[in-house]
């Protein structure tokens, strides 16, 4: 495959609009900016396309699956590079996995991220990603002042979980991911799909104290 950052267009399937296709070429050049130095073209192209096919056969609009290749094929090559030893920062780094990646992941994903700041780093996904992220459990986080609507369902990948001190499993029973070495942990946490809002603020309640513990039990102070 070339290092020409135009090589990916000669990759993209023929059904792609050519708004689609510029829009991945677009999104490899910026990847091939991002990690230049770190990855090769190949490796970047090659994590954006199958990125992008993670989210082709289920996405709702069309017109947002290079972004969301983009995004995931970024939080992926940055996984990898830490499991290659190219990222040395010391943050603890923790992956959220339930089912649907909609609801317990996401708040928990929105929990950590808000309270331990840039002294941790955490992923969620899902081992069958939904459509989109439960309404009531955006306005459950909303209620207290942190914003998951950025966020998308995804499944997780196998750097992404090689590259995590800390695996928290929410109900995805034998789908979940097994890496020997990795420290796993399972919450017992009712499934907040197609609950209402009231039912809901307790699980987001219970999960914030599960954070909490866990960044004590990692050494992160919480920002707020």
């Amino acid at each position: 495959m070339s290092d020409s950052p135009l090589s990916l267009a000669a990759h993209i399937r023929r059904e792609l609009s050519i708004d689609q296709q510029l829009a991945l070429t677009t999104a490899a050049t910026r990847l091939q900016s991002e990690f230049d130095g770190t990855f090769g073209v190949a490796t970047i192209e090659r994590f954006l396309h199958s990125s992008y096919d993670q989210f082709a056969g289920r996405a709702t609009i069309a017109n947002f699956l290079p972004l969301l290749a983009e995004r995931f094929a970024r939080q992926r090559l940055n996984a990898l590079a830490r499991v290659e030893g190219k990222v040395s920062d010391g943050k603890p780094t923790v992956l959220f996995l339930c089912t649907h990646n909609a609801g317990r992941s996401q708040m928990a994903l929105g929990y950590f991220t808000f309270l331990a700041g840039e002294n941790g780093v955490a992923w969620s996904g899902g081992s069958e990603p939904g459509n989109e992220i439960n309404p009531s459990a955006v306005q459950a986080m909303s209620e207290v002042g942190i914003d998951i609507t950025g966020e998308f369902p995804k499944p997780w990948t196998d750097e992404i979980v090689r590259a995590a001190d800390v695996v928290v499993t929410m109900g995805c029973g034998d789908a979940c991911p097994i890496f020997p070495g990795k420290r796993y942990e399972n919450w017992d946490l009712p499934d907040p799909a197609g609950q209402g809002i009231d039912a809901v603020r307790p699980i987001r309640d219970d999960i914030e104290e599960r954070i909490r513990r866990l960044l004590a039990d990692l050494g992160i102070t919480p920002t707020r």
